[in-house]
């Protein structure tokens, strides 16, 4: 995964620490796309949503995506926290929002990610799940 993560340039840091919140998808074998979700009680961060360059534009990371919400929903999530450097007009479909790093529950923001993970001027934003 951290070829792909990687590939992507997305941080690897802290995702070990919460694989079996991933969702991987794999093509003759190989690892060519992958989404992530960190829990923290009612909250979550979607993280490490990457797809291999020969398996873009296929809907494969909106898939992926999908399911890591449909998961989170089940588990009790009821907001979802990401930081993007790249995919600001990605995740609206999905009906994510901006928001400010104030607004972003604590418990997230004290997250591998948010505390130097991920660059210090990505754009924070939130999906509340219904």
């Amino acid at each position: 995964m951290a070829a792909l993560l990687g590939e992507a340039g997305l941080p690897e840091a802290g995702a070990a620490d919460h694989l079996s919140q991933f969702v991987l998808a794999f093509s003759n074998g190989a690892l060519v796309g992958c989404a992530g979700m960190e829990v923290y009680g009612r909250s979550g961060l979607l993280r490490s949503v990457a797809v291999a360059a020969s398996d873009r534009g296929k809907g494969l990371g909106a898939t992926l995506v999908g399911r890591v919400l449909d998961r989170a929903r089940a588990q009790g999530v009821h907001e979802v926290i990401l930081l993007t450097e790249t995919a600001l007009t990605y995740f609206p479909r999905f009906g994510f929002e901006p928001i400010t790093r104030a607004e972003a529950p604590e418990a997230v923001t004290a997250s591998v990610e948010f505390k130097g993970a991920c660059c210090a001027t990505a754009a924070v934003m939130r999906l509340r799940l219904g």
